[in-house]
């Protein structure tokens, strides 16, 4: 075809990382068509639908083109207006267009501003991971480096933060063990609190193989999903009651003594002391589900999971129905705990996978993108606040600016409304963005930057793997680090990178024990198969075979009791009247739908957040559409959907679309070592319209 080329790149959306290839019109600078790449090593020839047509938010007529700045935030600053007031038009009531000079003046001035003011640690920095490895490197960097201030954070905050805590405190390394064509050489498989084939529908068709084929699979979860039809062992869950559950898992193995002794002897510590303490729980023996009406059954089949589990070659898969729990790190360590005891990891077929939500949502906390982590997960020279904190430090008037790179925190983060009053302190939001997100809409300057397909620059997968894009279509717009660097050159940096590869060169030196032999010659050589880090001269497809990446080299136990409450305390107390609310996301969109929503085959798909009621619970639901509320604020009126696949008095929504106000309903309530906020089950008052 005349003027079409065929361009390979990795997918947009989640942490699965596809390989994809585009036909490209050249003439046109417009992308016609992306497919999987038919020799890609991740997607092996399939894609899901947001993979395969969600490419028209390139092109989208709301994509942000031209810097904005809020008027009120000039009239404030009229030293700033006058300033920049040469570069000003008219836009709306609300905003002037200017250029990226300017606006990037406009930033540094009120950050000087603010700093003389308030203090170096009155700044924050908040990125997504939609930001490539150089855009988040560079953004920490300026943050900790040239404005002197620690508080850095990204949107793992809300998502797998609870796995990189839970995975570095017993096996030193918060990241996926194995590659995921091992799955094929698994004899058994766990996946808990994921609902796979709609978040990560190519792992999930590798898990569907082996499962259809060998018939090795279980299932966890609150409510009924897909995978469950293909599984061996098919359970529903109460709410809450992940560690309860893998807390039970672990009594099994221990009490029938199915444990690797050797393995266990070589390779962790603490084991006799854990063994005690799950031994001694009132909480752990399967038994204590006999107590539990309408949940029965896992008394006999708990210990059966645990069985073929200790015996054999396997794996776990767990998503965020795991890690949004306030107990998401103690669940992520009982899952390691698990391997730790039967010597599944380290070895082929057999592992620990978190499922990453995000495209680089493990590449932005390598690059140290978090409070708590340098780059290559190295102590900072001082550890910042954390989101949750951030917030706090708003209200309490300690936090004066943020900047905002590629994540909506006014959407996916709890608690909107204590946020939105949060916001009425700040005297600078500054936003990088595609589109005019709900923080963009908050915001006092807004700049448009390039999205994934239009930039080059490295993303790492939820399985460690190093994939280097390259743009399939060209465009003026700046890339992040771009951006960042103006900034930083303004607020007296020497940040002086002339492209992509000479920010990840910097990367690869500061973060040398991940990432020193990824060149990017090496990365285009093989783009196809990727690389696993950490690489140097050779990647490491598979981590943990001699040790673990801790200090000593030894796995650790550290055993947490469960704690008795929410849904599994009102049921032992005959007393389960209220609704108990977990979210999720649909196959068309992930996180704010902020990229999917522009592909009119993927909007038709799902056009709204749909509240699923169990059949039996009608009679409290009279009209068409409901309010969910709680102490902390309520939803807009959500669409009603009765199904047989959520349990009584369990309600399950998508958290895909600002306009539902779901975070509205969420409080404080987070993970106890960690943050991450407790999306995963909420009792909601229900108010029919």
């Amino acid at each position: 075809m005349e003027n079409i080329e065929t361009i390979d790149s990795v997918c947009a959306y989640c942490g699965v990382g596809c390989d994809i290839a585009a036909h490209v019109d050249t003439k046109e600078n417009k992308i016609k068509k992306i497919f999987a790449h038919p020799d890609g090593v991740v997607s092996q020839g399939k894609l899901c639908v947001k993979g395969k047509y969600g490419f028209d938010f390139v092109d989208a007529e709301d994509r942000l083109r031209i810097p904005r700045v809020r008027k009120s935030f000039l009239d404030k600053n009229p030293h700033i207006k006058e300033v920049i007031a040469g570069s000003l038009s008219e836009l709306d009531d609300t905003w002037y267009e200017s250029d990226l000079e300017s606006v990037t003046t406009a930033a540094a001035m009120k950050l000087k501003d603010i700093q003389a003011k308030y203090g170096e640690k009155s700044v924050c920095s908040l990125g997504g991971a939609r930001s490539s490895c150089e855009g988040a490197y560079l953004f920490q960097k300026f943050t900790r480096h040239t404005l002197n201030s620690p508080h850095v954070d990204n949107c793992a905050r809300v998502c797998h933060s609870p796995s990189l805590k839970g995975m570095r405190m017993t096996i030193g390394e918060g990241a996926a063990t194995n590659p995921y064509n091992d799955i094929y050489n698994a004899e058994f498989m766990i996946v808990i609190g994921s609902n796979t084939t709609e978040a990560h529908p190519i792992i999930a068709n590798r898990i569907l193989d082996v499962a259809r084929e060998h018939d090795n699979l279980a299932t966890f979860d609150v409510r009924e999903i897909k995978l469950h039809r293909f599984s061996k062992y098919k359970v529903i869950m109460p709410h809450e009651a992940n560690l309860l559950v893998l807390n039970m898992l672990a009594y099994v193995i221990i009490d029938e003594e199915l444990y690797h002794d050797d393995f266990i002897a070589d390779r962790t510590k603490g084991f006799l002391e854990f063994k005690a303490q799950i031994l001694d729980d009132p909480y752990a023996n399967p038994n204590y589900f006999k107590e539990i009406e309408g949940y029965e059954y896992l008394a006999k089949m708990i210990p059966k999971v645990a069985r073929e589990y200790a015996l054999k070659k396997s794996m776990i898969f767990w998503g965020l129905g795991i890690t949004e729990h306030t107990d998401g790190s103690y669940a992520v360590m009982a899952i390691t705990h698990l391997a730790l005891m039967t010597g599944n990891v380290g070895k082929p077929g057999a592992g620990l996978m978190p499922l990453r939500g995000q495209t680089n949502v493990q590449g932005v906390c390598d690059m140290g993108m978090l409070p708590y982590y340098a780059p290559d997960y190295q102590e900072p020279k001082e550890v910042g606040l954390m989101t949750p904190q951030l917030v706090d430090g708003m209200l309490e008037g300690t936090i004066k600016a943020v900047l905002n790179v590629g994540e909506d925190l006014t959407h996916i983060h709890p608690n909107i409304n204590k946020i939105t009053k949060a916001f009425e302190n700040l005297e600078l939001i500054f936003v990088q963005e595609l589109f005019m997100t709900d923080i963009a809409q908050r915001a006092d300057i807004v700049v448009g930057v390039k999205s994934i397909y239009e930039k080059t620059g490295v993303y790492v997968n939820a399985m460690r793997r190093l994939h280097l894009s390259q743009p399939l279509v060209k465009s003026d717009l700046p890339d992040d680090w771009e951006v960042l660097q103006l900034l930083d050159n303004k607020m007296g940096g020497n940040a002086n990178y002339e492209s992509s590869k000479d920010v990840w060169d910097e990367v690869r030196e500061v973060a040398y024990r991940r990432f020193s032999g990824a060149s990017y010659i090496r990365l285009e050589k093989h783009r196809k198969r990727g690389l696993q880090w950490p690489v140097h001269t050779e990647d490491t497809p598979i981590l943990h075979q001699l040790d673990f990446r801790t200090e000593d080299g030894l796995g650790a136990f550290y055993y947490k009791q469960y704690k008795l409450r929410g849904m599994i305390e009102e049921i032992t107390q005959k007393r389960l009247k209220g609704y108990h609310l977990t979210t999720g996301r649909a196959l068309a969109h992930y996180n704010n739908s902020a990229q999917t929503k522009y592909t009119e085959s993927l909007n038709k798909r799902y056009t709204e957040d749909i509240l699923l009621v169990n059949e039996g619970d009608a009679a409290d639901f009279t009209t068409e559409k409901v309010i969910l509320k709680t102490e902390y604020g309520e939803t807009n009126p959500l669409t009603i959907k009765f199904t047989d696949k959520v349990q009584p008095k369990t309600l399950y929504t998508t958290f895909h679309y600002a306009e539902s106000k779901l975070n509205a309903i969420f409080g404080d309530k987070s993970d106890e070592l960690i943050m991450t906020a407790a999306f995963k089950s909420l009792e909601v008052e229900v108010i029919n319209c």
